[in-house]
């Protein structure tokens, strides 16, 4: 009994995937739960999981390619069944002919409109609806939510045949996604290592140690990168690069925006840093973590800030789930401190600090970047004085954070020197008016002069 591999939706806002690697070859024998393949979704890598049992018969896309979800992406069935008609309906070649084939790339916005066209069910939101049997026994008809999953699309014209993908990239070297981060950032050559993961595939313990096993042998610095010919280099967008022009076109378009500028003394949080730090090193919080845990506070406050515009309606919420951008190799993403107003700062500051490991490493699971009520924007540890950030739809604002400087006042007619910090505020002018927005600064500003009304 044949089971269709579908193209999943990995993340609640994902619309394509891309295959970075395949895990099984046809062939291989798989069971339900086995990860298929690495995709590459909005905002990280995740796996693709197999749905059922049986041999992977056919894989239709290449490492590399993207597919909307959706889209049929494979088979397993036994190893003796007849998927012929499983193959025609992914646009290729019989079995008996000895082709494989992948049916062509399609924006997500083309597939949506051929199933609504043809009166298609619709993309497939959840893993249940996007791997369903061809063929499943009546029992199991009975348990499966909805009836068995909606068919494939089918592309509109037979798509170009392809040759069949290689078994493995990087020269047949399996590896999982944190050690080729990890190798590339340690110059290691995955082909001249040996993994100890399942199979044999290259794990992160690998990548430690051949990277102490160089150290400890002194080898030969490495040659010189090659000069790069021509007057330019093209690069193909990630998934997450699509996602962020995709959603930023969204915000500064159609959202009227408009921005709030304060400065603020940082001297009795500098002086509560120290004496924090003088408890000893798990107390040690950073400006930015008594900034988060100041915003959420201020928010508690000024619930019209910590809101959703939803088209018809303000949603504000009584809740306080704090995003904090942070950036990546392959651009910007949230994740979310949940509760925030509830936390206290070391425990913002430890799960910052997780968060933004796991978003460097493409690890983060949709839970952990979905929810935000309101976000904020730190760039004061590259230098930048003052910047206006983009809000991310539906929120109705977001806090840009600059750095921290000492500056030269003049305090009752004496110069002094003391470190500023300078917020800009954007807001949605559809849902928070500009009194608004500066009765949120006040409450904020306070807060960070006087940080023991955090905890008052």
């Amino acid at each position: 009994m044949a089971t269709k591999v579908f193209m999943e939706a990995l993340s609640p806002t994902m619309e394509e995937g891309r295959l970075v690697k395949w895990l099984k070859n046809e062939g291989d024998v798989v069971k339900s739960g086995e990860p298929l393949a690495e995709v590459e979704t909005d905002k990280a890598i995740m796996e693709l999981v197999a749905r059922g049992d049986g041999v992977l018969r056919k894989r239709f896309v290449g490492e590399g390619d993207a597919r909307p979800v959706g889209q049929l992406v494979g088979v397993i069935a036994a190893p003796d069944e007849n998927i012929d008609a499983l193959i025609a309906e992914a646009g290729g070649a019989p079995s008996s002919a000895g082709a494989t084939a992948a049916p062509a790339a399609q924006p997500a916005q083309v597939v949506a409109q051929t199933r609504e066209t043809a009166g298609a069910s619709p993309v497939p939101r959840t893993p249940n609806e996007s791997q369903g049997e061809a063929s499943t026994p009546p029992q199991q008809k009975t348990i499966a939510a909805g009836g068995g999953a909606p068919p494939a699309p089918r592309p509109s014209a037979p798509p170009p045949a392809q040759p069949a993908p290689q078994a493995e990239g990087n020269g047949g070297v399996r590896s999982s996604p944190l050690a080729r981060r990890l190798a590339r950032e340690q110059g290691l050559d995955l082909g001249q290592l040996r993994g100890s993961g399942p199979g044999g595939r290259i794990i992160r313990r690998d990548i430690e140690a051949a990277a102490s096993a160089s150290v400890a042998s002194a080898t030969a610095p490495r040659p010189p990168a090659p000069a790069r010919e021509g007057d330019f280099q093209d690069i193909a967008l990630t998934q997450i690069r699509k996602t962020i022009a995709r959603r930023l076109s969204e915000s500064i378009g159609p959202i009227p925006t408009f921005y709030l500028t304060a400065e603020y003394d940082l001297g009795r949080v500098e002086d509560m840093r120290k004496a924090m730090t003088a408890l000893g090193d798990e107390f040690k919080v950073s400006v930015n973590d008594v900034l988060l845990k100041a915003v959420a506070t201020a928010l508690t406050q000024h619930p019209e800030v910590n809101a959703h515009w939803l088209g018809d309606r303000i949603r504000m919420f009584n809740r306080v789930h704090l995003g904090v951008a942070v950036a990546t190799d392959d651009g910007l993403i949230v994740p979310v401190i949940f509760d925030a107003d509830r936390k206290s700062m070391r425990q913002i500051s430890a799960e910052v600090k997780e968060l933004a490991r796991l978003a460097r490493e493409r690890r983060l699971k949709p839970e952990q970047y979905t929810g935000s009520t309101f976000s904020v924007s730190n760039l004061g540890m590259y230098g930048i004085d003052q910047f206006t950030a983009i809000i991310n739809p539906p929120e109705t604002g977001i806090l840009a954070v600059g750095r921290a400087e000492d500056k030269v006042l003049s305090v009752d007619g004496e110069f002094v020197v003391r470190k500023r910090l300078r917020l800009t505020m954007s807001c949605d002018h559809r849902a928070v008016d500009g009194a608004v927005g500066a009765r949120f600064l006040q409450t904020l500003g306070r807060m960070i002069e006087n940080p023991m009304m955090m905890v008052a």
